[in-house]
């Protein structure tokens, strides 16, 4: 599958669709997901244009596993969760819906199910809320 330029996610790296940013550095950047799966669900997205994991870059992956344990950190503390479930997904039949690479920091509550997968966009308060709970401990 080639890459397509014009993917949702091309298109926040580009600044051309506004996200909610909770970190970026030289390599990734995370967000928080328009369609979260519970309270902090965030996205961590390389900045270097690949399909899925299948085909990204090994030292793009590593600079996504250190964002994906920065957020799975900032997540724990931020949103109180009892758990963090990690997701990736590679091409449709496995449940890939955007077709560059990223990875999922979903934080878990016990007895609380999770939503369904790309089903329902949240509020944007809802959203850039979660997003001050992530900065405030990012940068405190």
């Amino acid at each position: 599958m080639n890459y397509d330029d014009n993917n949702i996610f091309a298109k926040i790296l580009r600044k051309e669709i506004p996200s909610h940013v909770i970190f970026e550095d030289e390599h990734t950047i995370s967000i928080m997901d328009a369609m979260p799966q519970s309270d902090g669900h965030a996205l961590i997205l390389p900045k270097e244009p690949s399909v899925n994991l299948l085909e990204a870059s090994t030292e793009s992956l590593a600079h996504c596993m250190k964002t994906v344990q920065i957020i799975s950190r900032a997540s724990m503390k931020a949103f109180e969760a009892d758990g963090i479930v990690v997701r990736q997904f590679n091409h449709e039949p496995a449940g890939q819906t955007v077709f560059h690479t990223h990875f999922h920091v979903i934080p878990r509550y016990e007895g609380i199910p999770l939503k369904g997968h790309g089903v329902e966009m949240a509020d944007g308060d809802l959203l850039k809320t979660h997003a001050e709970k992530y900065l405030a401990v990012l940068n405190g």
